[in-house]
C-alpha cells in the first residue's frame, strides 16, 4: 500500500484527489495539507510515501517545503502537481528533490501510474516538462549578468526610466543604456519587456 499525502492549498482540489485516488487499489490518501508548512509537519508526522505538492502556495511554497521535507525524511517521494509550467518552476522543484513533475490536466491513468512509478523510487515527468529540459539541457549556457546589470534589470522590471535607474544608483543614463544593451544581448532579446520576463522566467529576478 502506497501512503500518500494531498498538499494544495485549494480545499476542493483536495477533495477531488481524495475522491479519484481513494477508488485506486493499493493507494492509501493518509492526510492533507493547505501549505508547504502544513506539509512539512503532516509529513513529519504521518511519513508517506509519496507527498503530492502544489508549488505556488502563500507562505511556503512547494519547492521549499519539497526540501524540508526531503532534508528530514529522504525515503519520501515528492511529485509535484501544478498548473505551472516555466522553466523556472521546472527548475526549483527538480533542484529540491522532486522525483516527479505533472501537471493537473494529467488524465486519472496518469497521475495514478505516476504515484506507483514515484513509489517504486522511479522518476516521472509530463512529456511537456521533459521536454522543456532537455531543451535546456541542449542549449549552451547563457552568459551570466552581472550584478549591476541585474540591479539595472530589476529597476526596470520595478517600472522605473533609464533616468529614474541612473539617478538612483548614481550613474549616467548613457551608462543605464550600455547595461541594457550587454543585459539584451546575453539575454538574447530586443527591449526591455522581453528582457524583464525572459529574467524572470530563468528565475533571475
Amino acid at each position: 500500500m502506497i501512503k500518500i499525502l494531498l498538499v494544495d492549498d485549494h480545499p476542493v482540489v483536495r477533495d477531488g484527489l481524495r475522491g479519484m485516488l481513494g477508488a485506486e487499489p493499493g493507494l492509501d490518501v493518509v492526510g492533507e495539507a493547505g501549505s508547504g508548512a502544513e506539509a512539512v509537519t503532516a509529513a513529519r508526522a504521518l511519513r508517506p510515501d509519496v507527498v503530492l505538492m502544489d508549488l505556488r502556495m502563500p507562505g511556503v511554497d512547494g519547492a521549499t517545503a519539497t526540501g524540508l521535507i526531503l532534508a528530514e525524511l529522504p525515503g519520501t517521494r515528492v511529485v509535484v502537481l501544478t498548473t505551472y509550467d516555466t522553466d523556472a518552476d521546472i527548475l526549483r522543484a527538480v533542484e529540491a528533490g522532486a522525483s516527479g513533475y505533472l501537471l493537473k490536466d494529467a488524465s486519472r491513468a496518469e497521475l495514478t501510474g505516476a504515484i506507483r512509478a514515484a513509489g517504486r523510487g522511479e522518476t516521472v515527468l509530463a512529456p511537456a516538462v521533459a521536454g522543456r529540459l532537455v531543451r535546456q539541457v541542449r542549449q549552451p549556457a547563457a552568459p551570466a549578468l552581472s550584478a549591476r546589470e541585474l540591479e539595472v534589470l530589476r529597476l526596470v522590471a520595478q517600472g522605473h526610466t533609464n533616468a529614474e535607474i541612473g539617478r538612483r544608483l548614481h550613474i549616467s543614463e548613457a551608462t543605464v543604456k550600455t547595461h541594457l544593451l550587454r543585459t539584451f544581448a546575453k539575454l538574447d532579446v530586443s527591449d526591455r519587456t522581453a528582457a524583464v520576463t525572459t529574467a524572470m522566467s530563468r528565475g533571475l529576478l
